[in-house]
């Protein structure tokens, strides 16, 4: 039998994370995400202080406290999320912190024009859920100077026969929660714009970090596109 994913319009999307807002902090639990896995993948950037640095699908900010604790008071940081609800939340969670680097935007990340080159780009349990995830990464890469890392870490099926078996249920839990797609390989699609992939996996081969750094030689687009191109967003919550 042969399975497929129908991708939901980015309206659904919307809908759907604005109702899971009041509610992520239970979704680490029911995945069995493993403990630490964000801050990991945040240490794979390798940012430095006062670094730039871009959240995709940043959410209710749940990879705020690691990205704060690498670029200190000096750095900028950037989330992009489609959600009004999640980023509402994101903010309340940067005042509560006294965190005042942290720019949020409510966008597609596709259209998303940072003010300056970035150090890094973190997907932080999100690429699954963008049905135009190619154009999400390319977009992303082509901001990221060279030496900056691009980090995604996510959920994956296993790579044993028990993924056949799993993959059923997979499709039923996404469809009715995060409407993330489990049959994508994001990291094969990194590779196709990436030189070289790294790639760690976790728990069982059902979670998994990939980064890749741009070439120090590669510096195309991201510093011209600082000073020009039409803002498609807005900034959120202010």
């Amino acid at each position: 039998m042969t399975y497929q994913w129908m991708d939901c319009d980015r309206n659904t999307v919307r809908r759907r994370y604005d109702r899971l807002a009041p509610f992520i902090p239970l979704f680490d639990r029911l995945f069995f995400v493993p403990h630490g896995l964000r801050r990991r993948a945040v240490d794979c950037l390798e940012l430095r202080r006062g670094d730039s640095v871009l959240e995709i699908g940043c959410g209710t900010g749940n990879s705020f406290r690691p990205l704060h604790d690498a670029v200190g008071e000096d750095g900028r940081i950037y989330g992009v999320d489609i959600s009004p609800g999640m980023l509402r939340k994101a903010k309340a969670r940067c005042d509560a912190n006294h965190w005042r680097n942290i720019k949020l935007y409510e966008c597609d990340a596709a259209d998303y024009a940072p003010p300056m080159p970035l150090g890094g780009v973190l997907c932080a349990f999100s690429i699954n859920t963008m049905p135009h995830y190619r154009d999400v990464l390319r977009n992303a890469w082509d901001w990221l100077r060279p030496g900056g890392h691009m980090v995604i870490v996510d959920a994956k099926l296993p790579s044993s026969p028990t993924a056949k078996l799993l993959l059923p249920f997979s499709l039923w839990l996404m469809k009715h929660t995060m409407l993330g797609n489990p049959l994508i390989r994001p990291w094969d699609d990194l590779a196709d714009i990436a030189e070289n992939v790294e790639m760690h996996k976790y728990r069982f081969d059902t979670y998994y970090i990939c980064r890749a750094m741009k070439p120090r030689r590669d510096g195309k687009s991201a510093n011209t596109a600082a000073n020009g191109g039409a803002m498609a967003y807005r900034v959120a919550a202010e």
